[in-house]
């Protein structure tokens, strides 16, 4: 029989019926995952995933190899946050990626220098002199801006249309993408300012996805917009009887997750030194699956930011340990094709059990 003990003003609760933290499963799950990959590195390739065991290497731990797994994630990871927010919700947003390849061509052609060895920029996608070795503000602001008017759409349609977010944002991410290509009619915008590859620079990705992280975490635990957003995700009905402006909400949402979409746009540009439109495919699937394995329910009204983040690290966990051992990179795709299912089924079983109680 479960212990009730006294709580405030008199009532009981029963310890054994206790939410236990879903970030709590997924950190559990990563240091499992990277056990896995200790083990059969060390009898595979006979070498160790995450320790330095090479005579005259300094430290303890592979450095590198921990630079590289989050490295690899960050710039998709600034996705994932907006897509958290979204689906917390009760949203969901297909168009992430394309906004990518839309943002990243456009912002690009912004950011291009005048000369390339002394030669005119032969990628040049402004024709005109004026446009070419501006401020690095300038590529930032209109890249930002595209992405805002994106997500402007894509919240007006499903909040004033009523139509279902997967069919708005599939829609806005084939427009997008046909965008992207329309833009220098498929031709790649390369050679930026010195000042515009810095941003994409050495770990500069992995800091901007660490702050946007802290600072979203943040907002949704403490500010009205995050009380609203699992408000909204758990019983629109409900949050709309409570005064909640469930429209505007729905707008502002879409749009924070498209301006996340295009600060990775311009952070990958940046880091690539090119534009192609087709970059970003796939990255909005990768991106539900970081959060969806970080413990955010589909159903909308649960989840968090700490536990993208850490979805977003068995996903790099789980690329390097395949690269560590060797493995051709299909494995991945099926791998982490199970990892979503087996994440959302879990996801389905909590809230049966939860139910129950």
């Amino acid at each position: 029989m479960s212990k009730l003990e006294a709580g405030v003003g008199g009532l009981v609760y029963d310890r054994s019926k206790r939410d236990w933290p879903s970030e709590l499963n997924v950190l559990i799950a990563l240091i499992l995952i990277v056990a896995i990959f200790e083990i059969l590195g060390r009898i595979v390739v006979g070498d160790s995933f995450l320790f330095n065991t090479q005579a005259g290497v300094e430290g303890f731990l592979n450095t590198a190899r921990l630079q590289i797994i989050i490295l690899q994630v960050s710039i998709v990871g600034i996705i994932a946050i907006g897509v958290t927010q979204v689906i917390i919700s009760g949203g969901i947003d297909l168009s992430s990626g394309s906004i990518v390849g839309a943002v990243a061509m456009i912002a690009m052609s912004f950011a291009q220098r005048a000369l390339v060895n002394g030669n005119p920029n032969p990628t040049a996608a402004l024709h005109n002199s004026a446009l070419l070795d501006l401020p690095v503000i300038v590529p930032v602001l209109v890249g930002i801006g595209c992405g805002v008017l994106a997500g402007l759409v894509n919240g007006a349609l499903i909040a004033y249309t009523r139509i279902p977010p997967f069919i708005a944002t599939l829609g806005m991410m084939v427009s997008a993408r046909g965008m992207a290509k329309w833009w220098t009619k498929g031709r790649p915008v390369s050679f930026p300012t010195d000042d515009y590859t810095t941003i994409g620079h050495g770990v500069m990705p992995v800091v901007i996805f660490v702050v946007l992280a802290i600072v979203f975490q943040l907002v949704l635990t403490y500010t009205k917009y995050g009380k609203h957003a699992y408000a909204i995700g758990s019983n629109e009905d409900a949050a709309r009887t409570s005064g909640v402006n469930v429209t505007g909400h729905k707008v502002l949402v879409y749009t924070i997750a498209a301006a996340l979409a295009a600060v990775a746009a311009i952070v990958l540009s940046s880091r690539n030194l090119t534009a192609q439109a087709g970059m970003g495919v796939q990255y909005e699937l990768d991106a539900i699956a970081m959060t969806v394995i970080g413990g955010v329910s589909l159903s909308g009204g649960r989840g968090t930011i700490v536990g993208t983040v850490l979805g977003a690290l068995i996903f790099g966990v789980i690329i390097s340990g395949f690269t560590f051992l060797n493995l051709d990179a299909y494995y991945q795709e099926m791998v982490k094709g199970g990892i979503i299912v087996g994440a959302v089924v879990l996801d389905q079983w909590r809230q049966g059990r939860g139910g129950r109680k």
